[in-house]
């Protein structure tokens, strides 16, 4: 292979630049919720990464405006909750500001630690948060799996191109 300086088009760091960039990137869709002083509170997220198997671990960045960041950054427990491909609409409430997330047609239940657990996701988990990390105007959440339930059926909701979509075979 011979070196080149020919790498086409190129851009200077900027918002632009990450926003297209992760545009083409396609991530699995999940909804984070938490018990709040007033009532449960929850956002969609795209950020959802495994940290480490031993000890289960995950991460996902949350804005520290966001309106669900008061109760995020003073809970103990979070729960996280992988969305089926038949749960756009559920994306789309969770993501929307103002919107009452938990509110019929959510459907939802109080589980481990308090936290809100939707039901008829593909995967749920309680994690017991164990870091809190301020990454620019967001904060990187770290936390500690307790218990869940992987046993939903179905294909995972995707996040590509500005938009909720699914898998094709």
């Amino acid at each position: 292979m011979t070196a080149t300086s020919d790498l086409g088009v190129h851009q200077l760091a900027s918002p632009d630049l990450l926003r297209s960039a992760f545009r083409r990137h396609a991530a699995g869709v999940a909804v984070i919720t938490a018990r709040g002083e007033a009532g449960p509170v929850g956002f969609t997220a795209t950020s959802l990464t495994s940290v480490s198997a031993e000890p289960p671990m995950l991460s996902f960045g949350i804005s520290a405006g966001s309106s669900s960041w008061p109760a995020i950054s003073s809970a103990d427990h979070v729960g996280i909750h992988i969305l089926g491909e038949h749960q756009r609409d559920l994306a789309a409430t969770f993501a929307r500001s103002g919107a009452d997330r938990f509110a019929a047609p959510t459907s939802w239940r109080e589980g481990p630690e308090g936290v809100p657990v939707l039901d008829g996701v593909l995967v749920w988990l309680v994690c017991r948060v164990v870091a809190l990390v301020p990454a620019a105007e967001n904060r990187i959440v770290l936390a500690e799996v307790a218990v869940g339930d992987p046993t939903g059926t179905g294909r995972p909701l995707l996040y590509h191109q500005g938009r909720f979509t699914a898998l094709r075979d």
